[in-house]
This record gives C-alpha cells, structure tokens and sequence, in this order.
C-alpha cells in the first residue's frame, strides 16, 4: 500500500513540471484577454481557470500514473494501440473541424480528444515493449522488423490526411526508438525511404481529385512557400517575430504583451512568442532549458537501465515530447514553417495536456522504480559489509 501525497521519482523532472506549468498559467492568461472579451464578456479569468483546472488534472492524473509501476501499462497500452486506429479512422470521417481539419472527436464540457494523441502514446509503448521482446533476433527482418514497422506505417498514414506536423513526428519518434533499440540500420533507411515514397503517391493521387476533395493539400503547399519564398503572407510568424523582437533581452513583464491582440492563436500554437515577449530572451532560453533537462533525465534512464523495456519508454515518450517543443519553438522564430503544433504542458488545451501529464508520469514511474532499485541495491552492499565483518 502507497500513502496518497507520496511523491516519488525524479525530482528533477518533477521541478520542470512545475515550472512550465507555472509559466503555462501566467502566458495563458496573459494571452487570452482577446478571447475573453469576444466570447465570455471581457471575464479575463474564464479561460485561465479553465485551464488551472485542467492542468490541475494532468498533474493528478501525473501523480497516479506515477505510483503505477509502468511494467502494468504495458498489456492495456497494447490493447488502446489497437484501439486508437479505429478512432482515428472515425476521426477522418465524423471529426470535427480544428484548423481546417477533421482532428478531434467531441466530448462534454466543451472538451475535445485528439485521436492522435493516443495513438502515438499507445504506439510508442507497442514499440517499446517489442523493441525489448525481439532484442535477441532484433537484427531479423521477417521476426523483428516487420512487426514493429506495421504498426507506425498504419498509424502514420492514419494521422497524415489531417495533421501532417502529428504525423511526421509520430514518425520520426519511431525511427529514433528503432535506431535505439539495434535495429539493423539497412531496414531503418528502407523504412524512411519507403515512408516518403508512400507520401508522394499520397500527395500525386491527392493532385488528382477535385480541389474541393483535395483536403490539407493546398494548406500544407501554401506553409511550405511561405516558409521558403517569404511571401509576405505569413501573417503568423510576423506577429510572432514581432512579439519576440519586441521582447529583447528581459521582456516586457508579465501581463504586458501587445502582440497577443494580433497574433492568431496566442494562447496555444504561438504561446511561446507571448512568453519572450513578456519575459525577453531570458525567460524564452529558460523554456528551452527546462525542455533539455526533461531529456538528459530520460538519458540518464537509458543509461541506468539499457535495453530495457523501461529506457526504451522513457527515451521514446520524451523524445516525442521534447521534439515537438522544438517545433513549436522553431515554427515561431521562424525556423520551420508553420505546423499547428501546441507547446507540451504550456500550450492551453484539453485531453493533450491530460496525455502530455500520462506520458510524464510513465517516466516519473520508471524513475521510481530505477530509484527503488538502487536502494535495494544499496542496502544489500551494506547488509553483506556487516557480515562480512
């Protein structure tokens, strides 16, 4: 039996949860002022309770994630993997409209559930206990390779009519879990050589349909262009540049933003230009620390227990975490083109800030559990000392 209001595993991580969460309250009520007065009457602290209460949630849900051992996530993931590919076939045809896209499914309280958000925890634990199981022929193909690739070539495809950004990440977490876990690097390049073949055959029979049928297409065109042609519609990172040159080098202080009443989706895809705006260069390098530190702790992992299905989890959860931080933040100092992308525990949102609190507090467990070792560890060397003396 645990003691409820006991916390264990790393510290560390459990300080950067905390931090960007703080960071995560101030910038989203900083940011959504606009929103207040066009749909709640100028109630400037709606959205920013809404959004306590929600996080408030994701660090409960953290909590009680954290006091599983993770070895028991590993059956009812691969159950919800298989699970989630319905779901987003049912989010391709009944979705609602997010960005232009059928994305999410409806649920109460004004909630929405981001399919891809499951798929790609569940998907990552499918391969993390696979990359383990196989470890002794992981060099094969027919045993090893093919079973682990299936999965990420259906999920991937699921996920791409509607979020291309969700689903070049889902693939790219998947490559970096299979160069860590050995597999024979000659079946990895063919699976990234196979992956952007089936993207052009996706995108020549998407060429082909009516425009009216032609989905994301023309959107996914018109950020490439953009982005390397500088248009001079890009209206977002304008903003954003804008916000962020604003900001020099100790911003303006919290509360004091101008761009969050031009900038598209402040509160969310672009939160991160309201928080260099309000707390300059400074506070901007600050997020990016946290999100490093929130990586070098899953390392340490690996290095504590290599091979395992646990290092593969936490490198794998991170990764997919950390990585899409850096989009978000490249997408607003406009290093990447734009992708719709939510900053992990800043951005205001709903179910993905509950799975982003899940997927931290499978880490926090196998921290734990490394923790628990080393103190059995510990206490077995001390206890054969005294004998031996």
């Amino acid at each position: 039996m645990w003691k409820f209001g006991e916390i264990k595993g790393d510290k560390v991580i459990w300080a950067v949860v905390i931090l960007l969460s703080l960071f995560s309250l101030l910038a989203v009520y900083s940011s959504t002022g606009t929103l207040a007065y066009k749909y709640q009457g100028g109630n400037t602290e709606y959205y920013m309770l809404k959004h306590l209460i929600i996080s408030l949630l994701g660090l409960f849900f953290m909590y009680l994630t954290h006091r599983i051992r993770y070895v028991y996530f590993s059956p009812v993931f691969q159950i919800a993997l298989w699970i989630s590919i319905p779901l987003l076939l049912l989010t391709l045809v009944f979705g609602l409209n997010l960005n232009e896209a059928k994305r999410v499914l409806p649920l109460p309280f004004n909630l929405t559930f981001q399919t891809s958000d499951l798929a790609k925890l569940t998907l990552i634990m499918y391969l993390a206990r696979m990359l383990t199981k196989k470890q002794d022929h992981i060099k094969d193909f027919k045993s090893a390779f093919v079973p682990l690739m299936i999965p990420v070539l259906l999920v991937v495809f699921l996920v791409l009519p509607a979020n291309f950004s969700t689903a070049a990440m889902i693939f790219a977490t998947s490559i970096v879990l299979l160069f860590i876990g050995r597999v024979n690097l000659k079946y990895i390049f063919s699976l990234m050589g196979l992956g952007v073949v089936a993207l052009a055959i996706f995108i020549l029979i998407l060429m082909q349909l009516p425009e009216d049928r032609q989905g994301r297409l023309w959107t996914w065109k018109n950020r490439i262009e953009n982005f390397t042609h500088d248009t001079g519609d890009n209206f977002q990172v304008q903003q954003a540049e804008i916000a962020i040159a604003g900001g020099k080098i100790f911003g303006k202080m919290p509360g004091n933003s101008t761009q969050r009443n031009f900038l598209p989706h402040p509160y969310s895809d672009f939160i991160f230009a309201i928080i260099v705006e309000e707390y300059g260069l400074v506070g901007g390098a600050f997020i990016v620390l946290l999100y490093l530190i929130l990586l070098f702790r899953a390392v340490v992992i690996v290095t504590k227990m290599p091979q395992s299905f646990g290092a593969f989890l936490s490198i794998g959860v991170a990764f997919s975490l950390v990585f899409q931080a850096m989009v978000n933040m490249g997408v607003t100092v406009g290093l990447l083109p734009v992708t719709g992308q939510p900053l992990p525990l800043v951005s205001m949102g709903g179910t993905s800030i509950w799975f982003t609190s899940l997927s931290i507090g499978i880490i926090l467990s196998v921290s734990k559990e490394i923790a628990r070792k080393e103190k059995e560890h510990e206490s077995e060397t001390l206890q054969n000392v005294a004998a031996s003396n």
